[in-house]
Parts: C-alpha cells; structure tokens; sequence
C-alpha cells in the first residue's frame, strides 16, 4: 500500500456525498466532545478564581503540545466547515428551486430550524470563535500568584468581560446558536456515520436534544451568574 495508490480513494471519498456526509459526522462528533470538555472547565470557575487559574494554568504548561492540540481543533473547525457549506451548496444546485412546504418522505420529519440554519448558526460561531480567542487567549494578561507559582489571572479577566453586558449577553445569545446547532449536529452526525436505524434514531434525536440543552445551561451559567453578580 503507497500513498500514491490511497491518494485517489481519498479524493474519491472526499468528493462523493457519502464521504462529505462521513466527513462531518466525524468532525462534527470531535468538535462536540471538545465544546463538553470546553463547558466543564468554564464551570470550575464556579468552584473558584483559584482552581480556574490553577486549570488554565496546567493547560498553558502543555507547550507545544497545546500548540499542535490548538492548531488541529482550528483546522478541524475550518475543515467541518468547509465541507458543510460544500454539501448545502450541491444540495440547492442538484434542487435550486426550493419548496414552498417542508414534507416528510413517510417518516416523522427531521427538519426543524436548527436543521434549516445550520449553515447560517455554523458561520456564526466561527466568527465568534475569532473574536473569542482575541479577547480571552489573547487579551489582557493579568497575573497572579497561587501557591507561590506566578500564573496567568485568566479568571479576572472573565469576570471583567462578563460583567459587560454587551458581552455577556451577546456571548450567551452566540451560546444559544450553539445549542441550536448541536441540537441537530449531534444526530445528524451519528446519522452521517451510518450508525443509526429507523428503531434507535428516534431515541438518539431525543437525546441530542437534551444534550444540547444541557450544553446551553452549562454555558449560560457563567456570564449570567457573574453578570448578576451571583458569583
């Protein structure tokens, strides 16, 4: 087996519907596992400034490898992306002409707004992410000294921003396309995979639903309990 002989499978693969369906139930399922993790370190800041420094800390101490992490989740956001706009794009050029009502094929429809919008809420959160990462990554650097190791005050600088309400309802709104996209991601990605049925898909739709919700109160917490001054 060359690289030579694999380079055209993977164009194949790549180019054909089922692979840009594969594609993003892929990516799609990463980018979800990495928003979960994402939640439940904004969440120790609920605990204390002292633990949410301390954690983003360690993470900072990762070095390169925080690096190559970072610069893979970057990639894979521009690449689900990417190949999520593609397959929308062929789907209204193989039908340019759209119906007037949204009809189910014999079985309980799928379509729903966050279905309709996923291109529109996807596009969203990648702008968001740029200025996400300006103002939290790289923004002010405040310091502070925990158990005498000098470290970054990432958590005062949370609270400075979310003490803004611009901010902190404009982050929450964002939070909220996110939950609205996840809600029909997470099926459709497991979907994509070719891992459900007509007897397991109901359930697994039920539940990314309610994960999405979950996702939705885990990061709405934060900016409006500091914003309302609860923490």
């Amino acid at each position: 087996m060359t690289i030579s002989s694999d380079l055209p499978k993977l164009v194949n693969f790549y180019t054909s519907p089922i692979g840009k369906k594969i594609i993003t139930g892929i990516t799609g399922l990463g980018l979800s596992l990495f928003v979960l993790v994402h939640m439940a370190g904004n969440l120790t800041l609920l605990a204390s400034s002292k633990a949410y420094n301390q954690l983003a800390h360690l993470i900072e101490s990762l070095g390169i490898l925080l690096y190559i992490v970072e610069f893979a989740l970057l990639a894979l956001v521009i690449f689900h992306l990417v190949v999520g706009i593609t397959i929308r794009l062929n789907s209204q050029q193989a039908r340019p002409i759209g119906y007037s009502e949204l009809k189910s094929a014999g079985e309980p429809s799928k379509q729903s707004l966050s279905s309709r919008t996923m291109m529109i809420t996807g596009s969203i959160l990648l702008v968001f992410l740029v200025l996400h990462l300006s103002t939290f990554k790289f923004g002010v650097y405040y310091s502070t000294v925990i158990n005498g190791v000098e470290m970054r005050d990432l958590a005062s600088l949370v609270r400075e921003k979310f003490h803004d309400p611009i901010y902190a309802f404009g982050y929450s709104a964002v939070m909220i396309m996110l939950a609205v996209h996840l809600r029909h991601g997470i099926w459709s990605a497991w979907q994509s995979i070719g891992v459900l049925n007509s007897k397991i898909s109901p359930t697994v739709y039920a539940i990314a639903l309610i994960l999405a919700i979950l996702m939705a109160i885990g990061f709405l917490i934060l900016p409006l309990a500091i914003y309302f001054g609860v923490i």
